[in-house]
């Protein structure tokens, strides 16, 4: 007896979690998590908000609350927003989510029939092409080059699926491949979203994780004809198990997305929402992603040294400006077989099929995280990383 709906049949467990069952080995260095590292974390100041909130206010913590969420959070966040061009405030609301990773789930539910298309980079973040394929949406990868999303098959991809629900993009250090999309590219992209009438979903999770280069604008804040929904977290620059993310989009999707939160979550866990907004407005939140951004670029360097010095000449490397990973690729060979000898030297990396469309198209890529893994972890697990390497290249 088949006790599934069908809808589970195209939901495979995360490739990535798979590897996280090798990581009850003490000696085995991870590379493949995509976790902020404990380093960022304040623990001692969120330990001394926490216990204030549940000394002065704990009734409002322990509480039910209203589904858009907590509203000094909120009018913390549209100030914010407003203060770096994203958010509209004629035409905007901002709603709390539970991570970024609910607004896709969100906004999936709400725009996408069955079987209409997504179209999305390729590679492109695993919990979100989850996400849409649990309401059975037709996935669309479209390939990258070093500027973003390529235009060309992009457009030829929006011709061919004329029910596209919404094009998703990760702009900023994209996850998995680290790269950034330049401004001459988001603005073409916005110009076909426009021409075809779609709406584009923009994750953006590591945008203040800049640790190089200068800032380009969100397209959220070029966007000029309410075409984009803007999805935000304070997992990277806080905490990710306080999920505490948000939507910032035209008022009218807001207004259906708080009826969809209300179906599922009800609301976004209060405590956490009352924690981040007196971390954001009682201490130097500006400072403290400093903190951050210099961190990940000493983490970053170390790691990108370490694989020039180590490993072959023939794999080649991205170098991200900020957030949290590299994009490896092999000159070819078996890259799953490569990432599976990684893994029995004591070192777990992440396939790069695991981030396409179809895990089964052709990949020579494989990710690597250097924000977790300390330091000495960083050049141990690269040494043991061209180890394996050496031996195929």
């Amino acid at each position: 007896m088949n006790i599934f709906a069908e809808r589970m049949i195209s939901l495979q467990p995360s490739v990535i979690r798979e590897i996280f069952k090798y990581m009850n080995d003490p000696e085995m260095i991870s590379f493949a998590a995509g976790n902020p590292s404990p380093e960022a974390f304040p623990v001692e100041t969120i330990s001394r908000i926490t216990a204030e909130i549940m000394q002065k206010d704990p009734i409002t913590a322990l509480q039910y609350s209203i589904s858009e969420g907590y509203s000094p959070l909120r009018e913390w966040i549209k100030a914010d927003l407003l203060q770096k061009g994203i958010y509209k405030s004629e035409d905007d609301d901002v709603i709390i989510t539970a991570g970024a990773q609910q607004v896709m789930e969100v906004m999936t539910k709400l725009v996408c029939n069955e079987g209409e298309t997504i179209i999305c980079e390729a590679p492109s973040f695993i919990g979100s092409l989850n996400a849409f394929r649990s309401y059975r949406a037709k996935l669309a990868g479209v390939p990258m080059d070093n500027e973003g999303i390529e235009l060309e098959k992009l457009e030829a991809t929006l011709r061919a699926n004329p029910k596209t629900a919404f094009i998703y993009l990760i702009p900023n250090f994209q996850n998995p491949t680290g790269k950034c999309t330049s401004l001459a590219r988001r603005k073409a992209v916005l110009a076909l979203a426009k021409k075809y009438r779609v709406m584009i979903v923009e994750d953006n999770p590591y945008g203040d994780l800049r640790f190089a280069g200068a800032d380009i604008p969100t397209l959220k804040e070029l966007d000029s004809d309410g075409l984009v929904v803007y999805a935000g977290s304070f997992s990277k620059t806080l905490a990710p198990g306080l999920r505490v993310g948000f939507m910032c989009a035209p008022t009218h999707i807001t207004q259906k997305a708080v009826v969809c939160i209300q179906a599922s979550t009800v609301h976004t866990p209060i405590l956490p929402q009352m924690l981040t907004h007196r971390f954001v407005s009682q201490t130097d939140f500006s400072a403290h992603i400093e903190k951050v951004q210099m961190l990940y670029k000493n983490k970053a360097r170390l790691m990108l040294d370490s694989l020039k010095f180590s490993m072959p000449v023939s794999i080649d490397f991205t170098e991200p400006e900020g957030g949290l990973f590299i994009w490896g690729t092999l000159p070819g060979g078996d890259m799953v077989d490569f990432c599976k000898k990684a893994v029995l030297n004591k070192v777990a990396i992440v396939p790069g099929n695991a981030f396409l469309v179809d895990e089964r198209d052709p990949c020579l890529s494989f990710r690597l995280n250097f924000s977790y893994p300390t330091d000495e972890q960083i050049e141990k697990g690269v040494e043991l990383l061209s180890k394996v390497a050496k031996k195929i290249y």
